[in-house]
């Protein structure tokens, strides 16, 4: 990070080798500080706007997977790159009708916010004779522009998708209201532990290893902190964004 409080572009490996490192080590700080084990904690790379000349040497300095908020984009850069061997995350809302794209490639989804979309989801997946890992997003912030499950419905959405052959639950993703407020990014964190742990006791095999998936940029170690097991991030590993939040996540300024 910059005098100015951004993050430059990477434009090397070895420009690449040293954020993923700096990233790593704050992941692991964090997780010392909480008891836990840095190697515990996924990081998810979000490769959102970055173009594929700059991913290929993100691929070359050790991102094995990159996540992609919107399909159209992530379905072009999986084209562009088809030659690279790299996991593709969808981690942003998904319409009904990109889900045969999702089916298509897609490794993992973790925004699935609703029943309609797991329907459409697992009849593509049943086509193409494959599955995919899914995080159920949890709306912890109230706020009603996001996507998400109300933490009370998603109980009874669980207990749905264990009737879904080609949808694996991982656990449960949400995003975290966007402030300076450290205490209420915190709160948001710690409903989403406590959906999951309220689920465990209810029926651990409905919420598989039970994984969170919660922590950006700008605050993935609080995430860390209060017990993700992913953590999503973009901008400290890639460099600052010309494109605002606000294009890819509804409610952000």
């Amino acid at each position: 990070m910059d005098a100015n409080g951004s993050y430059p572009p990477a434009q090397t490996v070895d420009d690449f080798v040293a954020n993923l490192a700096a990233v790593r080590a704050r992941i692991d700080a964090a997780a010392a500080r909480a008891g836990r084990n840095g190697s515990d904690v996924r990081l998810l790379p979000v490769s959102k706007t970055v173009p594929q000349e700059r991913l290929r040497l993100a691929v070359e300095a050790g991102c094995s997977q990159l996540g992609e908020n919107k399909v159209q984009e992530a379905v072009r850069k999986h084209g562009e790159m088809s030659d690279v061997a790299v996991d593709w995350v969808i981690i942003g809302h998904l319409q009904r009708n990109k889900a045969r794209d999702v089916a298509a490639f897609a490794t993992e989804f973790q925004a699935l916010d609703s029943l309609r979309i797991a329907e459409a989801l697992e009849r593509r997946l049943q086509s193409a004779g494959r599955g995919i890992d899914v995080y159920v997003q949890v709306n912890t912030s109230a706020e009603e522009q996001k996507y998400g499950l109300d933490p009370e419905g998603v109980p009874g959405v669980l207990a749905e998708l264990a009737h879904f052959d080609s949808l694996r639950v991982r656990g449960l993703m949400t995003l975290a209201l966007f402030t300076d407020d450290t205490a209420r990014v915190r709160e948001c964190f710690r409903v989403l532990r406590g959906v999951r742990d309220r689920a465990r006791e209810t029926d651990p095999d409905l919420i598989g290893p039970g994984e969170l998936s919660m922590g950006m940029s700008g605050d993935f170690e609080a995430a860390v902190e209060e017990g993700a097991d992913v953590v999503r991030v973009g901008q400290a590993i890639f460099g600052a964004r010309a494109t605002p939040d606000s294009d890819y996540w509804p409610g952000l300024a």
